[in-house]
Parts: structure tokens; sequence; C-alpha cells
């Protein structure tokens, strides 16, 4: 069960720090203690194996206790994104069939009218009843058993939760602590979402295993980020590919007064990436996974790395490249990413209610993660961009982030996205959402990506907004980003232009 090392901890060291949260520093015992508690409310409130208990609760102590009770318990918990509203809260709450939902004071104005019981998410979860009570005698449940159903953000359509079993956890701490050689005196700053597997499995699973502490923050912020570091003594952090993008993005110089080693998580382009390295003297641990995976897949560890790649598989894990019939592709083909599991309890159990999804996720026993990517002669993997996200323009495909990475180096924009939209000879064109700083102007843009990138790759449509629309996982909505507006610029690249430099398929389609 996930929280056997908390209390074999609490039973060896129980005065060992664990968590600290603003403040206060909860060590493995009283984190115990709190669990036990959580444990008792929630059996009073009917919760038993099988049970699914949704929890709408931000980054807070009471997050790990309640999801650590409901493991204890054999009931499965459904963590959802607190900003959910609407119709797309009351569908996950129904179809993950929750009997109980634990929500902050918040969140309640956005529950519907129609939402399960109600379990008040306070300052109860996180103050122990104190000592003197009895052991609790714990359940005893097999590793197989499902602790938690993670849902997709569902920018396709409607959201598919994944069924987490225990041992999918418990492995995923168990190889993330030796990839990175945690020991007890490590300290792993957490500030994404404790809803979402990256902080869940990256970063409390590998703390538990290590027996080392986690500092919880209630949310990310680049200006802070070094100032928290400096504060809680932390030794890494987890990522995901635009927090460092905009951390990069924040560093005038180098920064090394802290004690951060490392960096874990997924996303990071290669130039972000080499920037951090250098200006913040740490490693960046860039990975592979998505929540079915198990988290993770693949890993630039301390043993093994290779700069640029996403690493090579873990040691449980089968990685393959296969192209559009499943037939695999020899070392540097370009294809589908697809993944199976060495060992039970490695990966997901299926998605929630929904066996068809499920099976056509895993046809031929492989799970098809919609990645596209290749392997290279040294086994490592490298990751070329979501087969729904890349931009078909005239036969060539078009990985957003390599203009993304571009454009962020222009000392006026701000944030940027970059998208696909429909063309009538092209079959797609490009356009790049801009978040401006003073003095933008998206006519300079040409001249300025002209060097940086191939032409066929620079946008022929720029448009200006203030925010780019994120997941909570800062992760970019792109489907929220490919109309095209009246007020889009459009730098009217003539036809000739683009044939000046023809891409791949034309160059091919050219031959006589």
């Amino acid at each position: 069960m996930i929280a056997d090392p908390l209390y074999a901890r609490a039973a060896a060291t129980p005065g060992r720090p664990f968590l600290l949260f603003g403040d206060r520093s909860i060590t493995y015992g009283a984190m115990a203690a709190l669990v036990d508690d959580a444990v008792e409310r929630l059996a009073a409130q009917g919760v038993t194996a099988g049970s699914t208990v949704a929890m709408m609760v931000g980054n807070r102590p009471g997050f790990l206790v309640a999801w650590f009770a409901l493991s204890e318990l054999g009931a499965i918990a459904v963590p959802l994104n607190t900003a959910l509203v609407g119709e797309g809260l009351r569908y996950l709450l129904e179809q993950s069939e929750a009997s109980l939902l634990i929500a902050e004071e918040e969140f309640l104005p956005a529950l519907p009218a129609a939402a399960p019981a109600l379990l008040p998410m306070d300052d109860r979860f996180e103050t122990a009843a104190g000592p003197g009570r009895a052991p609790r005698r714990r359940l005893a449940l097999p590793g197989g058993t499902a602790n938690a159903i993670l849902y997709t953000s569902g920018t396709t359509g409607l959201p598919k939760g994944a069924v987490i079993p225990n041992a999918c956890y418990e492995l995923a701490g168990e190889h993330m602590a030796a990839a990175l050689e945690l020991t007890e005196e490590d300290r792993i700053l957490l500030f994404l979402p404790l809803f979402h597997a990256n902080p869940q499995m990256y970063g409390v699973m590998s703390c538990l295993r290590a027996g080392a502490a986690l500092a919880l923050l209630p949310r990310f912020s680049a200006s802070r980020l070094l100032e928290d570091a400096r504060r809680y003594g932390a030794t890494g952090f987890t990522y995901v590919g635009t927090v460092l993008s905009i951390l990069a993005k924040r560093l005038t110089g180098p920064e090394r007064g802290h004690t951060l080693r490392w960096a874990v998580g997924g996303g990071a382009p290669p130039g972000v990436w080499r920037e951090i390295e250098e200006r913040l003297g740490l490693a960046v641990r860039e990975l592979y996974g998505m929540t079915e995976t198990g988290g993770w897949v693949s890993m630039n560890t301390a043993q093994a790395a290779k700069f640029g790649s996403v690493g090579a598989p873990r040691p449980d894990t089968e990685l393959c490249v296969v192209d559009a019939d499943d037939t695999p592709l020899p070392p540097g083909a370009k294809g589908e990413i697809v993944v199976r599991p060495r060992r039970p309890g490695l990966m997901f159990d299926g998605y929630w209610k929904k066996p068809e999804a499920t099976v056509a996720a895993t046809r031929n026993l492989w799970l098809h993660t919609g990645d596209r990517g290749m392997i290279d002669a040294d086994g490592f993997l490298h990751f070329d961009g979501r087969m729904k996200e890349l931009i078909r323009r005239a036969g060539e495909m078009i990985a957003p982030v390599e203009i993304e990475t571009a454009l962020l180096k222009h000392p006026a924009v701000q944030d940027c996205a970059v998208v696909g939209v429909a063309d009538d000879i092209l079959g797609e064109e490009i356009k790049a959402v801009i978040v401006p700083r003073p003095g933008f102007d998206p006519r300079d843009l040409p001249a300025f990506l002209t060097g940086r990138i191939p032409a066929f790759m620079i946008p022929r449509f720029i448009e200006m907004r203030t925010e780019i629309p994120k997941t909570a996982t800062q992760k970019v909505q792109r489907h929220l980003l490919q109309d095209r507006p009246g007020d889009v610029v459009d730098l009217g690249r003539h036809k000739a232009d683009i044939l000046a430099t023809p891409p791949k398929a034309m160059r091919k389609a050219s031959r006589p």
C-alpha cells in the first residue's frame, strides 16, 4: 500500500521531518497519526474498500492525509482538477460514481446540485487528536488493488479516468528514488497540483521510498521558486516543460546561491534544458511518460543520460516505436511510441467504466501513447511531440515546440504557443499566439526567426493575447487556439516564397 513506507518510517524514525508547508513541519510520526485520525473519520462516513471518493483539494497537507487514509481503507481516490466547474465537474463526479466528495470551502460554489455527499476538507484533517490511542489495525490489500482514478485533461473529448493500482505508485517511487539517487537528506520541492500524476509519482512516492522530506507550495511562482528553494533547503523539484521555459525567461544570469541539485520532469526544450543547467548549476533529468504508463517509462538518470533525449527505458518497461500498421521500426526511424510492462501492476488497469477505450489504447498488447518519437542506436528514446499536435505543412511534420523555443528568445515575447490552422493548399499553416511585451511588432518576427529555424517553419499568422490558455499543470490547451479570428495578423508570405525553399514533401513531388 502507498502508505506502508510512511508507517515504517513513523515507527523507526518518528521525529524525522516528512512535510514542510509554510512555517509548519510535520514529522513522519505526526503524519501517520493524522492519517489514522482521517481513517476513522472517513470510515464513519461509510467509506469502505472499493468506494470511490472524489477530492477537490488544493496543495495542502490535508490532500496527502486524505489520500493516504483512503488507501488504508481500500477506497479509490478520485483527485479532481480544482479549476473544474459546470458540466465538466458534474460529468466526472457522475462518471467516477463517487459516493463522497472531500472539498475545500472555496470550491463549494462550483459544485453541481447533484453532487455526492460532502465532507469538508478542514483543519480536522491536519490536526491530530493526540497520543494515547490504541494502534489501529491496518488492512492487508494486494498491490494490484486500485488506488486512484486520474482523469485525463479531456482536450479532444470527454475525459477518461485512468485506474492506477497501488503497485503502480510503489514501483514509480522505487525507480524514481533510484534514478535520482535520493537519500534521507533530500528535500523535494513540489508546486504542481497534487491531483496530477507528476507530483504524486515523481515527488511523493519517491520521497516516501527514500525517507526524504517534501516541501509543499500552494502553487508555482517563477519569481519565488529560488527563494522558496533556499527557504526549505530543497535539493530538487519536479517540473513540466512550461515551468522551465518560464523560469529560464526570468533568469538574467547565473544563480548558484541555492541547494538545488536536480529537476525532474518532461517537456523541456533542449535550449531551455541547457540554459537551466548552465544558469542554475543543476541536472535536468528529462523523462518521458504519461499517467497511463505509471507516470514515467524512460529517463535521463544519474547513471545514464544523453542530452536532448528523454532517457533510456526503466528496467521493468519495454518501449518500441511503430509505424501506422504497428510494425516495429529500426533505430533512428520516427513513429508512434508504444509501451508495455515487464511485470504486473506497473501501468494503469484501464479506463474507468470505458472498456472500449481501454481496448483501443492497448491494441496488440501495447499501450499506444499517441506520441511520436524514435529510439537511437544507444537505446535512448527521443520525443517528437504529440501525433495530434504536430503540424503537417506541405507534407512536413513540424513540432510546435521547436518554433516556440525560438520565439521565446525574442525580448518582446513574454509567452507563446504555436498551432496549425487549416490551409487549402498546404494542408495546414502555422499560427503563433503571442503574449507580447511593450514594443512587440509581429512584422519583425520573420527577420528575427530567419537563421534560427528553417524558412518553412516561420509562422504565417500571428495572434496576440493577454495569456495562453493552459491546464493547471501548465500544459498548453492548443485546441483553444486553432481558430483564426479576424484580428489575426497575416504576415502574407507569398506562395512563391514558400516554394523558394520547399520542404521535403514538395521536393519529392517536384521530381520528374
